[in-house]
């Protein structure tokens, strides 16, 4: 019997797209000099992308419960359990609209992003617009 490959998204490829549009996000924010509406967008993004981070570090810790290594998915999500908490605190300053501390807590944020290497800007308008909105609009 052949090895089976995975060819559809995994939690790793979903992760890895977020913390790709979370570096994309930091690079265009740091371009700007004041937070316009489009900022304000990419600032919610921001939020979604690492929640996205923390819900994949989930679906993979709970791979690793249900194999009985909880030491291992313990230890992960102790890990990651900064995304989860930055996407806290920022959607709180975001729905304060407490703007001036935002890029304030985005370069706390810019030394976890660092292994991405952004040559390219691939994500475009259309990834963050009406994520304010919608980040508005959600109960979390």
């Amino acid at each position: 019997m052949g090895r089976v490959i995975r060819t559809g998204n995994t939690p790793a490829k979903e992760r890895n797209a977020h913390i790709r549009t979370c570096a994309e996000l930091l690079r265009l924010l740091a371009e700007k000099d004041h937070f316009d509406d489009e900022a304000k967008d990419m600032a919610a993004l921001f939020v979604f992308s690492l929640r996205g981070v923390y819900a994949t570090i989930e679906s993979s810790a709970d791979v690793w419960d249900e194999r009985n290594y909880w030491k291992r998915a313990e230890a992960l999500r102790n890990d990651w359990l900064w995304s989860r908490k930055a996407a806290d605190d920022l959607a709180l300053l975001i729905r304060r609209e407490d703007w001036e501390k935002v890029p304030g807590m985005l370069m706390e944020l810019f030394p976890r992003f660092h292994q991405v290497n952004v040559v390219t800007i691939t994500r475009n308008a259309d990834h963050w617009c009406g994520a304010l909105k919608a980040l508005l609009a959600s109960k979390e």
